[in-house]
């Protein structure tokens, strides 16, 4: 069962999506109505997903999945906005977000997104994963300039794999070795790279043409 954490400072908001979400079969196992209530129950909890609106009163939901991150690298934060071209929602992924969801998107899109956020992937579409990039180079803020050249041929491979989206799981299936070992490979790509998150990674490899999501 993934279990859920809800962090949007709207009452209905939330009630509406705990209902979908546990008539779905998942688990709520929280609600923050602030930023600093969403670090406090991620630190308490460790949700398989959080579900963090970006605009929230006392810590908005930005820093709060900044902060969150810095906690716990491997948390799994899918952004809730109201516009796909928000400007918050570039810097969350540049923090580590996994994506961001529309406060429009039907059900299906919600809970496939959640599903496929439980299982590893991130939810990067190519103008997403472009505007951050332009975004990262404008502010003079770039990835790590180390050459994928330092990786063997198998690195590159799982790192291709990850940036199209493919969980460890379905990584490990493809290339017929155990998930542990993708694990494994994946913190040695990240070292190697000196990336902090599945997100920069896939970002990395769409800059250095190792991957793209046409």
């Amino acid at each position: 069962m993934i279990r859920v954490l809800l962090a949007d400072d709207h009452a209905l908001f939330r009630q509406g999506l705990r209902s979908l979400l546990e008539s779905e079969g998942l688990r709520v196992i929280g609600e923050a109505t602030n930023g600093r209530e969403a670090i406090r129950y991620a630190a308490e909890t460790h949700p398989d997903v959080i579900l963090m609106d970006i605009q929230m009163p006392d810590l908005d939901g930005v820093k709060a999945t900044q902060a969150i991150l810095e906690i716990d690298p491997t948390a799994r934060v899918i952004m809730i906005t109201m516009y796909r071209q928000d400007r918050y929602v570039f810097e969350a992924v540049k923090a580590g977000a996994r994506g961001y969801i529309l406060k429009d998107a039907d059900a299906s899109a919600l809970l496939d997104a959640i599903h496929r956020v439980a299982a590893g992937e991130a939810l990067l579409d190519s103008d997403l994963a472009q505007n951050v990039l332009d975004d990262f180079r404008d502010k003079k803020e770039v990835l790590p300039s180390e050459k994928h050249a330092d990786l063997n041929e198998r690195e590159t491979t799982i790192l291709k794999l990850l940036a199209q989206g493919y969980s460890n799981q379905e990584i490990a299936l493809r290339l017929d070795i155990s998930e542990k070992t993708v694990r494994n490979r994946l913190s040695e790509i990240f070292t190697k790279l000196q990336l902090n998150n599945r997100t920069q990674a896939a970002l990395y490899a769409i800059r250095e043409g190792i991957a793209n999501l046409e």
